[in-house]
């Protein structure tokens, strides 16, 4: 379709045919510089970006960059957070990267991030963490934490069918829980007057509670079978591809039974069913040693493990937030819903050195859409003063460069990192933290990462 605001440059598009990406030697792809810190951040990463492509194909490659807008940016230029040129930009172009967005205050979109996510259908969140040496850490040996997460991106909480407390919308829900599910309705607590009346009588008996309204904020949490399978086919074959050992779904089932307890029951389904001999799930370890007890379900494990399978099992959330932190060895690829995977891409990037240089992208593997993405947030306070670390886009673009078959250009990406953090000439984040560091800008470790490719 045509753009209305903005002018695609020279270039060709990248296609997917039969789930494989054809990528031009000279690809289109759009960009967003991001909010706050976001245009110091991106000047830096572009020009590694660039000098790795450069390094690595002599220049017969090279990207032709398509700047578009969202967030304050494009509130501010076509009073729009999110126009539709940047959406059909990411749709035609199918790769794109983006730095770090302003969420609106008050009413439309909820998240930018969300809101683009969704309309792609980018249900893979993809976040890998691991540990560059010399990095600060607050644990002992950050480097064992070397993982990669497969966060559900479309369901869960995150779909966002939520009523306010009070309105007109959350009563309608209450009064149809009540009238229909009065069983399930009585596990709200505080959801009649009568309930409220009842616990004031108890918790301030000269207080007159005629007054107080029921208020109660109600949220829906839908969880399917076809979501959670193609989550798991892409957490699997990427376990097979770079032949990582082992793939753990992270649910809390024991609580939320048939919705995070579904997910792992279909997640390891569609493991047995997909691929076979290929894998060895705990759900397979269960059956063997009911059928033929203890000694056989591991001789069973043991023979599929040694034959190359990859160990499908799970943990629950809980126990997962501390066992990343205590045997993160025992952790590979992890299979995980919305919101559990929010808290354990955060958890584990502070083990590694922060959200900083956190990276992420989310992806559909049958439409080939991607967009990477820092993972942090704008810091306005410090826009424009060419200090924060470009660690996160820098890193996203390796990850988008490897997506794209490019592996020599994002090879240099993490050659030249390893090398700037090595030389100890860094951002204020790690040299605050570092023995014998020298604080440089911004750009100039940008420029730190080309010397050192």
């Amino acid at each position: 379709m045509p753009y209305k605001d903005v002018t695609p440059p020279s270039g060709g598009k990248i296609t997917i045919q039969n789930g494989k990406l054809t990528v031009p030697d000279q690809p289109v792809i759009p960009f967003i510089r991001g909010d706050g810190t976001g245009p110091d951040i991106w000047a830096a990463s572009e020009r590694v970006f660039d000098a790795a492509v450069q390094k690595a194909y002599g220049g017969k490659r090279k990207i032709s960059w398509f700047e578009v807008f969202a967030g304050e940016t494009a509130k501010n230029k076509f009073d729009n957070w999110l126009p539709d040129d940047t959406v059909e930009a990411f749709r035609d172009y199918l790769v794109g990267i983006k730095g770090p967005l302003t969420t609106p205050v008050g009413g439309g979109i909820r998240s930018l991030n969300v809101a683009l996510r969704h309309m792609l259908d980018l249900y893979v969140c993809l976040r890998p963490v691991q540990y560059f040496s010399g990095v600060p850490s607050p644990v002992k040996h950050p480097e064992k934490v070397e993982m990669v997460i497969f966060r559900e991106n479309t369901e869960d909480i995150y779909a966002g069918i939520e009523y306010a407390g009070g309105t007109p919308e959350a009563q309608k829900l209450l009064d149809f829980l009540e009238q229909n599910f009065n069983k399930d309705f009585k596990k709200i607590r505080f959801g009649t007057k009568q309930a409220i009346a009842d616990y004031m009588k108890l918790a301030a008996p000269d207080h007159d509670a005629s007054h107080i309204p029921v208020q109660v904020g109600l949220g829906i949490k839908p969880v399917s079978n076809v979501g959670t399978i193609r989550l798991m086919k892409s957490a699997v074959e990427y376990a097979l591809r770079f032949k990582r050992k082992s793939v753990t779904i992270v649910h809390k089932g024991n609580i939320m039974k048939f919705t995070e307890g579904a997910f792992r029951d279909w997640a390891y389904s569609a493991a047995e069913r997909i691929f076979g001999d290929k894998v060895y799930t705990w759900a397979q370890y269960d059956r063997c040693k009911k059928d033929k007890g203890e000694a056989a379900a591991n001789a069973e494990q043991k023979a599929a493990l040694a034959g190359g399978a990859v160990l499908i099992k799970d943990s629950i959330a809980d126990i997962a937030l501390q066992q990343v932190l205590t045997r993160p060895e025992d952790f590979d690829v992890i299979a995980t819903l919305n919101l559990n995977g929010d808290y354990l891409s955060d958890a584990l990037a502070a083990q590694v050195g922060g959200i900083g240089i956190a990276p992420g992208g989310n992806i559909n593997y049958v439409t080939g859409h991607a967009i990477f993405e820092a993972t942090h947030g704008t810091a306005p306070k410090y826009a424009n003063l060419d200090r924060v670390n470009p660690g996160s886009v820098v890193l996203s673009g390796e990850m988008m460069l490897r997506y794209m078959g490019w592996v020599e250009a994002a090879d240099l990406i993490l050659k030249g990192l390893n090398g700037a953090i090595a030389s100890k000439r860094v951002t204020y984040d790690f040299a605050r933290l570092m023995e014998q560091a020298t604080e440089i800008k911004c750009s100039e470790f940008g420029t730190n990462m080309i010397e050192h490719m």
